[in-house]
């Protein structure tokens, strides 16, 4: 019996299909692949050359593409809406990064109402759209402390707006970066007489924001774009970021070239950001090989 079972596997062997051996209808594994492959090609092609050909491009060039009215833009759109767009992202950033540390920390406390603070403080922010966040602090805050303003006018309204927000996201961020250090460094720090104040401050949260900046700087790039809402807070002219900025050109010109230039701006922060933070995650990838 060993024996005929051994010759039927053989002979299985012999006459079983080759990988690249031609299907029923005449055409092996690869070639299908192949002509997959191209008909996807061509399907794109296709769709891309209709768009080209239906397109008006006189139209286009003139709503979209206008040179004059994009040159009626600067220097303005750069000293007064990038200006300030930069201005709203880094308080914003500040305010969330020093929050978000101390909220993380008393997520990681011992303490239990502070972790319960904490813990809500990240649900609730994380949960509400930061357009409510943004009206709350416009509008609710004068209303509950009367007579009271926060400094710095719009950009403090923004950065506060903007900063309680990111602080619920940069806390989770910072824990996680903190729990990532390998447990046997705090252990290390304390052995050798450091108190678990200084063994976090001088060991655990420097390697903790090293393994986070990316996604910090991934953050960065969102508070850029969610500074837009600012335009709720009732801004004057000297305080519109671009988005203020490009939606009243386009208003008062019947033109969507100013929209179009603003979202260029936006890009020339954003995508630079992007790279470096691609650039810091291969780093770090490399650093762990």
């Amino acid at each position: 019996m060993d024996r005929s079972d051994a010759a039927q596997r053989r002979r299985r062997l012999v006459t079983a299909e080759p990988a690249g051996a031609a299907a029923p209808g005449g055409l092996t594994r690869r070639r299908r692949r192949q002509l997959s492959l191209g008909g996807q090609y061509g399907i794109f092609v296709v769709v891309v050359v209709l768009l080209l050909a239906l397109a008006d491009w006189g139209t286009l060039r003139l709503n979209f593409a206008n040179w004059d009215v994009a040159k009626s833009l600067f220097p303005d759109i750069i000293t007064v809406g990038l200006r300030n767009t930069a201005l709203y992202t880094a308080v914003g950033f500040g305010i969330g990064l020093g929050g978000g540390l101390v909220v993380a920390l008393m997520r990681l406390s011992s303490v239990p109402p502070y972790r319960w603070f904490a813990t809500a403080y990240i649900e609730i922010f994380r949960g509400l759209p930061l357009l409510l966040i943004f009206i709350f602090v416009g509008v609710g805050v004068p209303l509950a402390f009367p007579g009271t303003n926060i400094p710095g006018g719009a950009a403090g309204q923004a950065g506060l707006a903007l900063g309680l927000a990111a602080t619920a996201y940069m806390a989770e961020t910072i824990r996680a970066g903190i729990e990532a250090v390998p447990k046997g460094q705090l252990e290390a720090a304390r052995s050798l007489g450091m108190s678990h104040t200084r063994a976090m401050r001088s060991i655990i949260i420097p390697q903790a924001f090293r393994i986070i900046i990316p996604p910090l700087t991934n953050e960065l790039v969102l508070l850029c774009k969610d500074s837009s809402l600012v335009l709720f807070l009732g801004i004057t002219l000297e305080q519109r970021e671009l988005t203020k900025f490009g939606r009243d050109l386009a208003g008062e010109q019947g033109n969507t070239t100013p929209i179009i230039v603003a979202g260029i701006c936006y890009l020339l922060i954003t995508i630079p950001l992007s790279l470096l933070a691609r650039r810091l995650e291969a780093r770090q990838r490399r650093g762990r090989r």
